[in-house]
């Protein structure tokens, strides 16, 4: 499972860290975020988890994340709601993105075990860092004995001038990672995230691991809903090996009944954002969660 959960940030002021959101998440700043606002999020997450695994037949063993601000936020998570049931431990490095938000990865130990991890840090061409959030690399052993490796991705969004060029240099880090884990004997990957483009934009990068997002694009699907129209900047890459052995594989966008609501502004629904502009309106993302079986 992969899932942007736009600005999961804890109610908290942390003096020692000096990011472009810190103080606006605060129950003093102007988002007027609370720890009770906070705690409902929480388990909304939880409870969206959860319903996917009712209608998967099982929890997600791999849960990739984006917009985190801390592991904090992902403890919280998994101490404070229904998913303390279950066994997830985290992965997560903090990341030099100004606005505080990094990636992390949730993952069931009793299904898999966790090999090795590291984040990838995302530079410029001279080397100085991009000033992004890190790739998120996990690499595991499954039941059966076989090893995966996973690449959590939140590449730079449209905003502002010269983004293109910044995602350009994302998507050559993940490139380069991929090849590397090829190089290294690594044949089972899967890439995740939200690449803040669409499936089109990714041709050098499909022409090594299978974009699972096309075919869902192709019939107008999409993750987020900009100015009335579906768009997919969430995705699955899968490696040719992973593919030999799912050759049905598909990715999942979940409009989960609860997690939407009605665009009144242009036609259908629309996912039920925690924020719109500076106001709060108590939804969870405005991304669609997505989900991939593969064995």
């Amino acid at each position: 499972m992969f899932w942007n959960l736009e600005n999961y940030f804890d109610w908290k002021r942390d003096t020692l860290l000096q990011s472009t959101s810190e103080e606006e998440f605060t129950s003093f700043g102007k988002r007027h975020w609370t720890k009770r606002k906070f705690e409902s999020k929480s388990r909304a997450i939880a409870k969206s988890i959860l319903w996917l695994a009712d209608h998967n037949g099982k929890p997600p063993d791999v849960i990739g994340l984006a917009e985190i601000e801390n592991r904090f936020v992902l403890e919280r998570l998994l101490r404070d709601t229904q998913l303390s049931k279950l066994d997830y431990a985290i992965v997560h490095f903090e990341s030099p993105d100004p606005r505080g938000i990094d990636t992390g990865l949730l993952y069931r130990k009793s299904t898999i075990k966790l090999l090795d991890t590291k984040p990838l840090r995302i530079n410029n061409k001279d080397g100085t860092p991009l000033g992004t959030r890190d790739i998120l690399l996990a690499a595991f052993l499954r039941e059966g004995g076989d090893s995966i490796a996973f690449l959590v991705n939140h590449h730079p969004s449209k905003y502002g001038d010269g983004s293109a060029p910044r995602r350009a240099l994302a998507m050559k880090r993940l490139e380069e990672a991929t090849d590397s884990l090829f190089s290294s004997g690594w044949h089972d990957v899967v890439a995740m995230g939200d690449f803040n483009d669409v499936p089109a934009s990714t041709e050098s990068y499909s022409r090594k691991m299978f974009n699972l997002a096309l075919e869902q694009a192709a019939k107008g699907l999409g993750t987020i809903k900009y100015s009335g129209k579906w768009e997919m900047i969430d995705m699955f890459f899968i490696s040719p090996a992973v593919r030999y052995r799912n050759p049905g594989a598909e990715m999942t966008v979940w409009r989960i009944p609860f997690l939407m609501v009605r665009d009144n502004t242009h036609s259908g629904e629309k996912p039920f954002r925690t924020f719109t502009g500076p106001r709060y309106t108590g939804g969870v993302s405005d991304h669609c969660p997505i989900t991939l079986m593969i064995q």
